[in-house]
């Protein structure tokens, strides 16, 4: 019997300042970790402020410096058979929605370390592991306990997020998704008030979350029995040359996997979960999850569509589409029935998805910039809008049914005009991000997308016209109507918070009267690499 000689070893090429930003939020989040253990609680909140927004600013510098180092890196060229085996794909794309999920996600962290005179963050609650109500909570609250640990945990979801669009391979792509998401099924539970709803949202983002990643690893393993390979380009250079006859395990596992990942960003059918853990979740994760996961969810779509399975774009386009339109009606038609201010922007976020995937389906760099642009531009208005959100107060909580907000404009003007100019961006209105950013999506799909993109087109134009009554209905009651309690009250923000809310309006502002020049970033930063 021949004996097989090993293969030779070949060390892994990495560029360590193509990567730092990874590193240097990973290691703010290890850093919280241990300001956890070893800090005195009365110090923490701000030392863990301090560390993760200062991590964040750092990540950001990084990333700059990252952009003179794009490319394929941590892997090794194979010699022998030309194939390049990367684990990580630093390009346009991935820079551009790293830079915006850093910077977003230092507002997002501002607003929740919001403590309105308390000695921790307002939103969470003193005792994550006790029961709702009991003693132990009330105890907790009366010593001073804070949950500062919610600092770190985000700090993690922030690095998976951050690499999420960034892996080139299916595993990698999976192990960035439990790491974006564990932390933040964790944070859906720890809601200061209204526990048993916070709990319930937290275990069934869990539940539903752990399915679509079974569906997403399943995928992953036809994929791999359909090329041999869980890499992009592999994907991608197998199904020009693989046989018709194994389709059946292409189409299969394209589908799972596309199910994990529109999973994350609400898309119909798989939106369940959207409106309860939207409203059960404490109010600043909820904006950052709208935000920061949306974005991150929507990179690696773009990964997947456009480098791993775009030479099968006419095998998957037509689910995606029927999807798109789905996810499109469905939101904005649930959001005219919505009492529920949390709620309401819940479905107004599954409706944005849809209007994003218009983008997804031009299939071309257009489509990408598209992309780009549209989730920056939405991603800052609903951090600024889920602020808000946490200011308006009746009995100790939020006070976020409708009719608790009638009247807002009278006593709190300045609040109930930024909320109405934030609600006018999502409705797509001239003079507003969300207008320009409509545009571009829709643009991009007549551009490539022929008749399929006129009539998707044309359904995003008349979901639009829908959730424009449900933006002026709000903004009517804020301004137009008597309110129905005088105890309704506006609270006081601390610094970051008013600063959080004010970038976010003024982002809006700008991206919709000066949009060119994020549109031309957007624009030189669609290209991948391969």
């Amino acid at each position: 019997m021949t004996a097989v000689a090993p293969a030779a070893f070949q060390l892994a090429n990495i560029d360590y300042l193509a990567v730092l930003p990874l590193f240097i939020v990973f290691g703010a989040a290890l850093v919280g970790v241990l300001v956890e253990a070893f800090v005195a609680r009365e110090r923490r909140h701000n030392i863990q402020l301090a560390v993760s927004v200062g991590g964040l600013v750092l990540a950001f510098v990084a990333i700059l410096v990252a952009t003179k180092h794009q490319g394929l890196t941590l892997g090794f060229a194979d010699g022998a058979t030309g194939r390049r085996l990367f684990a990580l794909a630093i390009d346009g794309p991935a820079l551009f929605m790293q830079g915006a999920l850093v910077l977003m996600s230092v507002l997002g962290i501002l607003i929740m370390a919001e403590r309105f005179g308390g000695v921790g963050p307002d939103a969470f609650t003193p005792s994550g592991a006790s029961t709702p109500g009991s003693p132990i909570e009330a105890a907790s609250a009366r010593a001073g306990l804070i949950t500062s640990e919610v600092f770190p945990l985000t700090m993690l979801a922030v690095g998976g997020m951050m690499l999420f669009p960034t892996v080139n391979d299916l595993i990698g792509m999976f192990i960035a998704l439990e790491v974006l998401s564990l932390p933040l099924y964790i944070l859906c539970g720890l809601a200061r008030r209204r526990r048993l709803l916070s709990q319930e949202a937290s275990l069934k983002y869990f539940l539903l979350g752990a399915f679509s990643s079974a569906f997403f690893l399943f995928g992953t393993a036809l994929l791999y029995g359909y090329a041999g390979s869980v890499y992009f380009g592999d994907l991608s250079n197998a199904i020009t040359s693989t046989s018709l006859g194994l389709n059946g395990l292409l189409i299969a596992g394209a589908f799972l996997v596309f199910v994990g990942l529109l999973f994350k960003v609400g898309a119909v059918p798989f939106h369940a979960w959207t409106p309860d853990v939207y409203q059960g979740a404490p109010t600043p994760v909820t904006g950052f999850m709208a935000a920061c996961t949306k974005a991150a969810a929507f990179g690696a779509i773009l990964r997947l569509a456009y480098v791993g399975l775009d030479t099968a774009s006419w095998q998957w386009q037509n689910g995606v589409i029927i999807v798109a339109v789905l996810t499109m009606i469905i939101g904005s038609v649930l959001s005219v029935t919505q009492t529920d201010m949390k709620r309401l922007l819940a479905y107004s976020s599954i409706a944005h998805a849809g209007f994003v995937l218009v983008g997804v389906l031009a299939l071309d760099q257009r489509g990408v910039s598209s992309v780009l642009f549209y989730v920056v531009a939405y991603g800052f208005s609903i951090i600024a809008a889920f602020g808000l959100v946490t200011l308006v107060r009746q009995d100790g909580g939020e006070a976020t049914h409708l009719s608790q907000w009638a009247g807002l404009g009278k006593s709190h003007p300045v609040i109930a005009g930024t909320m109405a100019f934030l609600m006018l961006a999502f409705a797509g209105i001239p003079l507003t991000s969300g207008f320009v950013a409509k545009f571009a999506v829709f643009a991009a799909a007549i551009n490539t997308g022929g008749a399929t993109g006129t009539v998707l087109v044309i359904i995003g134009a008349v979901c639009s016209a829908i959730t424009v009554f449900v933006y002026a209905r709000v903004i009517v009651l804020m301004f137009f109507s008597e309110p129905a309690d005088d105890t309704v009250e506006v609270l006081v923000p601390s610094v970051g918070t008013t600063f959080s809310i004010a970038i976010g309006a003024l982002i809006t502002l700008a991206l919709g009267i000066v949009p060119s020049s994020l549109l031309d970033l957007a624009d030189r930063a669609s290209q991948f690499v391969r």
